[in-house]
This record gives C-alpha cells, sequence and structure tokens, in this order.
C-alpha cells in the first residue's frame, strides 16, 4: 500500500513526469494534491498499470484529487533547454495551474529545479511510495498517450498511436525512410549510430 503523505498536516502536492526517453512529442508532467491520507488500491506506479487500468485511475484521480493539473514542454523547448530542464519546466507549469497552493512538493526523482520558495523532496521511484506521485504519474502518462495518440493522425506513418514516440524498431525504421517530423526532438539521437537515414 503506497504512503498516503509524507508529512502530516501539510497540503502536499506529488509530482512526476512522462515521456523523458521519447524521440518525439513533449514530456509531459502532473501535479497531484490528495485528501490527506487518501489511498486506494487503483493507486500504484503507472508503469505497473495497464492502459485500461490507467484511464480508469485518471478517472479516480480527477474526480476526487483536492486539486491536479498537467504542463507540458514541447519538443523545441526540449531541444533548446534539454530534457532534464524541459521536464522541470513541465512540472513547473503544472504546479503553477494547481487551484490551491501546495505547502510541500513530493517530486518523483533525484533532481528538481525549486518552484517559487515552495519546500520540496526528491524521491527515488517516489511513484512506486507516495500516492500523490502515483497519481500524478498516472495523469501525466494519460495525458501523453493521449497527445500523441491524436497527433498519430497527422502523422500515422511513426506508430505513435502503439510507440507514443518511445524508440521503437518499427518508429525508427520510419525515421530512417521518411526522416523526422515537425514533433521529433532532433537533439536525440533518432537513429541509432552506424545507421543512415534522411535526417533534415
Amino acid at each position: 500500500m503506497l504512503q498516503g503523505f509524507h508529512t502530516a498536516g501539510v497540503i502536499e502536492a506529488g509530482c512526476d513526469e512522462a515521456g523523458r526517453g521519447c524521440l518525439a512529442g513533449p514530456v509531459f508532467a502532473a501535479a497531484v494534491i490528495l485528501p490527506e491520507g487518501f489511498q486506494h488500491p487503483l493507486l500504484r506506479d503507472s508503469k505497473k498499470m495497464t492502459a485500461s487500468m490507467r484511464e480508469e485511475a485518471n478517472a479516480l484521480i480527477r474526480e476526487i484529487a483536492v486539486s491536479w493539473a498537467t504542463g507540458y514542454a514541447d519538443p523545441e523547448e526540449i531541444d533548446r533547454i534539454n530534457i532534464l530542464n524541459a521536464s522541470f519546466l513541465a512540472m513547473h507549469r503544472a504546479i503553477a495551474q494547481l487551484a490551491r497552493v501546495p505547502e510541500s512538493l513530493l517530486i518523483d526523482g533525484n533532481r528538481f529545479k525549486p518552484f517559487q520558495k515552495i519546500p520540496f523532496h526528491c524521491i527515488v521511484k517516489g511513484d512506486g511510495i507516495y500516492a500523490s506521485i502515483a497519481a500524478a504519474s498516472i495523469l501525466a502518462k494519460t495525458g501523453r498517450d493521449e497527445y500523441m495518440r491524436d497527433q498519430s493522425r497527422h502523422f500515422p506513418h511513426y506508430g505513435w498511436d502503439q510507440n507514443k514516440g518511445y524508440p521503437t524498431e518499427a518508429h525508427r525504421e520510419a525515421i530512417r525512410q521518411l526522416g523526422p517530423s515537425p514533433l521529433h526532438r532532433m537533439s536525440f539521437r533518432l537513429l541509432p549510430a552506424g545507421v543512415q537515414g534522411e535526417l533534415f
């Protein structure tokens, strides 16, 4: 069972991101304030859930959360400031949209850039420890997956409805044959070393 809070009596927002390892599309983040001590069997690390489980949990979180929000950084921003800083930017944008100002932030991972002097705690694999971080991971993942499915209609050859922009063999083969789309991250190695493609 996930822990309901880090510090009792404090308004905590869990924060997580999705899509750092993708070759295309934005990096998404979410921030979630749950009712203090909230527990539910649906809440867990989003990477350990099926798509249908995430969708069910996504609906639950949006219904019961004290406040929730998502934010993202687009591929141009990722290329300009790098993926780590873009992840922080996406988290900042999500936190800034919360209807209630958190008194503490629980960040999944080991690094974070402070946001408006709000105290924060970095927790490695926090989405498997704290309910609010797990909730944020679910919202970030479902939000990004929905975005990539929608974009796949405009760029169908890359298979984003299936791979969501991650570096699968089929995705890279499409890049090799067709070149990158406007949503590809040009600062990433889109093709393995030694593989020729039309990257322009």
